[in-house]
């Protein structure tokens, strides 16, 4: 028998026995009003740079004090390396393929018609559902599952109304390429940018949810770090510039094929960012910079949501998860943002906390973006709808060191890609097949994928079976129906 499948067969009789109390205990609460609520925290762009994970120069009191009362992944991946296609997948449950969540402008809609999304399903089973910032990556998609309409801050305020809204505007106009500068420090309160009114909405949607008879599914989806890097002043005085260090992995990895690197158009599509060629030391210490002050910010806007729950008495009763949609590079291998398959862009956190779970515990066990759907339903009570792909972690919380899961994949492009216990392995190839190259790395020598060991004749063996497994789970069947 092959041996992820045997694991998987063990992870799942394991799951089933650890679920059946809590599961029939939430099948005997069947009323809608007796189920938890869910405050469902999406962060854009955010990799596990948190003090929580163990980066200690980064200011996030708030998402490490959530990480002390809950339960941290410490290997959490995402599907897709791009905001809509991570988002689809997430909200669907389903796996992205070739023609199925493909890039940023993914819709779950009509990517995967049909399927009840996350929303809709907890909308469908009595939930009081409501979106707030960006969730899915298009505020109309999914509509049905809210309860009202999804709300966003004006979007000129997220790319170009920063803070000099004339001389972001003057530059936009003045650059091909669209938009404004990359970053900003400006002397204004937190509710001046997009995510402070965003923590402000969620605020008073809390106190108006306290008083429904139906519990709440609140979607709270914060936009930064995601570029421009705008943050008030009092963010970006957090750090001390001299102390902002480039990464050691600048350089492209050894042997890495081409179609493993990319020429970061999101970042250069901004007025200050030269349209080619490498940045500077000192724009790239700035962008560093601007990305720290940007995820302490949403980390206070995050903070005053929590802090709300609880002056409303609602924490106890309320499941809190916080999710980044994927990784973003800062300068690593040669590359700023996402859209690869590097461990800096698949890798993202999750932070959970629930009712009747002992919070303070991390888990090294190997989690999917798409394992949040049936977890969500396992917590709630709800049954979970036949099309899942994923895994449900509700096992891992109250057994964080359990056997579990033996890889998490994903793709982007030409690449799909999976994470074992102790490497990264991704295979590129055409629409038609045509190979364009192989990357391997060891992580327990190379944490840093500096050193592409794919070709290399004493590791053929281990490259032939982790690509025999990257292709068994990328082409498993999926709900009758959806495209392959």
């Amino acid at each position: 028998m092959n041996l992820r499948v045997h694991s998987i067969r063990i992870v799942s009789l394991l799951a089933l026995l650890l679920l059946l109390p809590w599961t029939a205990m939430a099948a005997a609460a069947a009323p809608a009003a007796g189920r938890p609520n869910v405050l469902f925290i999406a962060v854009d762009d955010l990799r596990p740079q948190l003090g929580c994970y163990g980066q200690s120069q980064i200011v996030s009191p708030n998402l490490d004090q959530l990480a002390s009362e809950g339960i941290l992944f410490r290997r959490s991946y995402c599907m897709v390396p791009t905001c809509g296609a991570s988002r689809a997948s997430l909200l669907t449950g389903i796996r992205p393929a070739r023609d199925r969540f493909v890039n940023y402008l993914a819709w779950a809609e009509k990517d995967a018609p049909g399927i009840t999304t996350l929303n809709t399903h907890f909308h469908n089973n009595g939930y009081y559902t409501v979106s707030n910032g960006k969730i899915f990556h298009h505020p109309t998609d999914s509509a049905a599952g809210w309860s009202e309409p999804a709300w966003r801050p004006k979007r000129d305020a997220i790319f170009l109304g920063n803070y000099a809204k004339e001389t972001v505007l003057a530059a936009a106009k003045d650059n091909p390429r669209g938009r404004g500068p990359a970053f900003e420090s400006a002397d204004v309160p937190d509710d001046f940018y997009p995510d402070g009114k965003l923590a402000r909405k969620a605020v008073a949607d809390l106190r108006r949810l306290k008083d429904k008879k139906e519990p709440f599914f609140l979607a709270v989806g914060f936009f930064k770090p995601h570029l421009p890097f705008v943050a008030p002043t009092k963010y970006w005085d957090l750090y001390s510039r001299e102390e902002i260090h480039l990464p050691s992995n600048r350089t492209r990895p050894t042997d890495a094929p081409d179609a493993a690197i990319h020429t970061w158009g999101e970042l250069r599509a901004y007025a200050d960012i030269p349209p080619e060629g490498p940045l500077t030391d000192d724009m790239a210490r700035t962008l560093i910079h601007g990305y720290y002050a940007c995820v302490s910010y949403t980390d206070a806007q995050i903070g005053r949501v929590l802090d709300e729950l609880e002056r409303l008495d609602l924490a106890e009763n309320t499941i809190v998860i916080v999710w980044g949609d994927h990784g973003w590079n800062l300068g690593e291998h040669t590359l700023w943002c996402k859209h690869c398959c590097f461990e800096t862009s698949m890798r993202a956190p999750i932070i959970l906390r629930a009712p009747g779970i002992a919070g303070g515990k991390t888990t090294d066990g190997l989690t999917e973006f798409i394992d949040i759907y049936p977890s969500l339903c396992d917590l709630a009570g709800l049954s979970k709808p036949d099309h899942l792909q994923g895994t449900s972690f509700v096992p891992l919380l109250n057994h964080p060191d359990m056997a579990w899961k033996s890889a998490a994949i994903g793709r982007y492009g030409n690449g799909d890609t999976i994470r074992t216990e102790g490497h990264r392995y991704t295979t590129y190839a055409t629409s038609n097949g045509k190979p364009l190259g192989r990357m391997l790395y060891d992580h327990k020598v190379d944490s840093g994928e500096t050193v592409n060991i794919a070709t290399q004749p004493s590791k053929a063996q281990l490259t032939q079976e982790l690509d025999r497994q990257l292709r068994k789970d990328m082409g498993k069947p999926g709900p009758d129906g959806l495209k392959q």
